[in-house]
């Protein structure tokens, strides 16, 4: 189970009453009170601040030519090109920012150079090279006569890589956003804007809005050859800028805002219409409108970013991107939806299994987590350990061998492609030399929390490394298997001593407190004043007490062109003291048993449900306010006894020794400890309540079918009678998930009879019902799932939730 979480509460000032006055302004059907308060506290304290901070038309963006004397190189050598007839390749790179940036120098360049003959585009492949340039590559380009290679998204530090295409005759052009080299490198021009300030508002520009900024220039520069308007690119610089976590302040917010527009735009276009109607095909299977950045970062990106992690090669979402060929868009569309679910099934896959693996682990003595699996793909690490070290509040490592060997192209690429798109765009790749052997690498990635640099971290261990890159908070690495122990007593032992008596927890932050009376529209209207949110820029998080769910229910199983997906994610009403009326919300990744019954506090984000027409709240952590001491004036003393061996357990009050399935079981015990209470004289609140269980060590939902059907055959052909409790004993399930599994029985052939307390079983084989027998034992295995779920949880839920459930229960 995750650690206790900590919460806080971001530090309000009141803003000045003509602060709030003017938010007001840009929220008339609201107070604007709760939009001021998070302007206020987010440094936006003058009119003309937030007047530019809310209206982009009054913004005033940069030039491209504030890049200087790099971005006048950059331009002559594409006008020489352009006059000469040149061959130019583009190469990007393979995550949501890499794409769009492709596209953007796709369509961008392709008004001035002929597509597929003068211009051509290279996405490496995510699962076999690394991010940035490769000889390999470069020689194939050579081969087919290229002269130009523009970078976009990649390339800074691929200092060798440049001097090779050089000797071949081909000069480069980098447009990067991440680590400067430590010297210029031989290019025809560099456009980065880590080369400003960082007060500077380019400097937090993304690769697809570095190579929108050359394509500005350049339409600036030769301006009556394009044939359709540059602002023609702003939707996809949007999509990049926001999938990629930047802080979005300066241009970056500015090209959103209008990115999004546009996107908005085009989506409410026929399909035929649209200028994009591959996005549009995505947003629909996503069942999205495109008019919140959250279409984007929950939806659009990561699709996009799926077809690298599944595929390796995802050359084809640049012409997803850029096509107008409707049929082909919604094909490709269809692929990168089936990557998706196909990710997102891995994913839960490895997270399960990482999730069982930390049960293993003492947290109170670990710092760094560092889990490995020979059968983890390599694709998922990043996100799962993203989710981890959430949960845990420390930095995860997580390494696979699958695959593992000495290969050098593949190596590089794992470490490089997880130091990427985390919400820094910094980058560090340091290379190491390669041993002579290196028969099983385990290549990862990892991700960090709570202000811990990452990259320095796994820095000082370069010599346990094989190769590493990445940026304070996302790493990738690659070791020797032989060495994964070594490396992890070593990494632990550094951030231990580094923190000295600070203590590492999950910390969740809110921005405001409201109340469920405060929830819908209005103020949903009033809080996306603040979008696009991003790095520096959070979506609100907002405190809800004193409330409680109801009507919660959740689905963990999704079905997509015949393909199961399988997720989770459960679906709750909201109420508190403030409104007669309940507010709906979700809580992705979770069960609806995991939500507290009785009072509670919540950290939940304000949305709206475009597929659903509704307002909704998205939950984010959830803990219960109730009294959690053992004991209250009318609850019995509840002791935790769990998971010890049974001859060590002495116990006077009641125990309970089954494992429960629902809390209605747990209810009843405490009810029953609870009248035995109230029924001794004298001895009011003294009755004591032992919760006994271990943990269930369950078989496959599978075996046990295939033993109930066992044991139904040696019943039949034995003639032997058999009570249900005897075969509940064998079976090891509920009662009522032996009756789903009898009936499915009965499809199969098999006759049950009562006979006074007993049961008789029989059986007449019939394949006439085959469909309904799979459909019926489906349906018991996904019961047994169930229960076995219900009882893990109750293995390992925290007895202070026991506590306040029954603490709610007395009332």
């Amino acid at each position: 189970m995750p650690e206790q979480q900590q919460w806080t509460i971001t530090a309000t000032e009141q803003p000045p009453e003509w602060f709030i006055q003017a938010v007001k302004q840009h929220t008339p059907a609201s107070s604007g009170l709760y939009a001021a308060q998070l302007l206020w506290q987010r440094g936006i304290k003058d009119r003309q601040q937030l007047t530019a901070f809310i209206n982009y038309k009054v913004y005033q963006p940069a030039s491209p030519f504030e890049f200087g004397q790099e971005m006048h190189l950059a331009i002559a050598r594409l006008q020489q090109a352009y006059n000469t007839k040149e061959k130019i390749a583009i190469w990007g790179d393979f995550d949501a920012d890499g794409i769009t940036a492709t596209s953007v120098l796709w369509d961008g360049l392709g008004q001035f150079f002929a597509q597929n003959t003068q211009l051509v585009y290279y996405i490496p492949n995510r699962l076999k090279e690394s991010h940035g340039l490769n000889n390999q590559g470069i020689d194939n380009l050579a081969k087919e006569g290229c002269k130009l290679i523009v970078t976009c998204d990649t390339g800074s530090t691929n200092v060798e890589e440049i001097i090779y295409a050089k000797q071949l005759g081909i000069d480069v052009i980098v447009t990067d956003h991440h680590t400067l080299p430590a010297e210029r490198p031989s290019v025809a021009a560099i456009i980065n804007p880590r080369y400003f300030p960082k007060e500077h508002q380019l400097f937090n520009l993304s690769g697809v809005a570095v190579a929108y900024k050359l394509v500005e220039a350049l339409y600036q520069s030769l301006p009556n050859v394009a044939k359709y308007p540059l602002e023609d690119l702003l939707d996809l610089v949007a999509v990049g800028l926001i999938a990629d976590l930047v802080q979005l302040s300066g241009d970056c917010r500015y090209l959103a805002q209008m990115g999004i527009q546009r996107l908005q735009e085009d989506f409410k276009q026929p399909a035929a219409a649209r200028r994009r109607p591959g996005i549009g095909r995505l947003l629909e299977l996503c069942q999205k409108s495109g008019d919140r950045p959250t279409d984007i970062s929950f939806g659009l990106g990561p699709r996009i970013n799926a077809v690298s992690r599944i595929q390796g090669d995802a050359s084809f979402c640049v012409e997803l991107l850029t096509s107008r060929d409707v049929k082909r868009c919604n094909e490709l569309a269809e692929v990168t939806e089936l990557a998706n679910a196909r990710r997102k099934s891995l994913q839960k896959d490895v997270q399960a299994q990482v999730a069982q693996k930390l049960t293993q682990l003492d947290l109170s003595t670990t710092s760094v987590i560092v889990l490995e699996d020979a059968q983890w793909p390599a694709g998922v690490l990043g996100l799962v350990a993203g989710q981890i070290a959430q949960e845990t509040g420390r930095p995860t490592i997580l390494l696979s061998t699958e695959g593992a060997g000495g290969r050098e192209q593949g190596s590089r690429g794992a470490e490089a492609q997880e130091s990427r798109g985390a919400g820094e765009q910094g980058s560090n790749s340091s290379p190491l030399p390669l041993r002579p052997s290196a028969p099983l690498l385990a290549r990862g990635s990892a991700r960090s929390v709570n202000s811990v640099d990452l990259y320095q971290l796994v820095k000082e261990q370069a010599h346990l490394l094989h190769r590493f890159g990445g940026h304070p908070f996302a790493a990738g690495l690659s070791l020797l298997v032989e060495n994964i122990p070594l490396f992890t007593a070593a990494i632990n032992q550094q951030l231990r001593q580094s923190l000295g008596s600070t203590t590492l927890t999950p910390t969740v932050q809110a921005d405001l407190t409201v109340t469920v009376a405060d929830l819908g529209k209005e103020l949903f209207l009033e809080l996306k004043l603040l979008e696009p949110c991003g790095m520096g820029n959070p979506v609100p998080k907002l405190l809800i007490q004193n409330c409680w769910f109801e009507n919660s229910w959740h689905r963990n199983q999704q079905d997509w062109q015949g393909k199961k997906v399988q997720y989770i994610k459960a679906e709750f009403d909201i109420r508190d003291d403030s409104s007669r009326s309940a507010f709906p919300g979700l809580w992705w990744g979770h069960y609806k048993d995991e939500l507290p019954i009785g009072r509670c506090d919540c950290i939940a984000e304000l949305d709206y449900n475009t597929f659903k027409k509704r307002y909704e709240i998205r939950l984010i952590a959830v803990r219960s306010s109730a009294n959690l001491a053992l004991t209250t004036q009318h609850l019995p003393f509840i002791l935790d006894l769990r998971n010890q061996e049974h001859s060590a357990i002495q116990h006077s009050g009641l125990i309970i020794e089954d494992c429960p399935t629902n809390w209605d079981d747990l209810r009843m015990w405490l009810r029953r400890c609870l009248a035995i209470s109230r029924s001794t004289s004298g001895l009011e609140n003294q009755q004591q309540l032992a919760i006994a269980w271990s943990k269930p060590n369950h078989q496959p939902p599978n075996q046990i079918w295939l033993t109930l059907v066992g044991i139904a055959k040696y019943l039949s052909r034995t003639n032997q009678l058999v009570t249900r409790g005897q075969l509940l004993e064998k079976i090891g399930i509920s009662d009522q998930t032996l009756l789903v599994g009898i009936k499915a029985l009965k499809y199969l052939g098999f006759t049950v009879q009562r006979q006074d307390r007993s049961l008789q079983i029989t059986w007449n084989p019939n394949d006439s019902a085959e469909n309904l027998a799979d459909e019926a034992v489906a349906r018991f295995l996904a019961a047994v799932r169930e229960e076995q779920f219900q009882q893990q949880y109750f293995a390992e839920v925290p007895l202070s939730t026991i506590v306040a459930i029954a603490s709610y229960d007395s009332k």
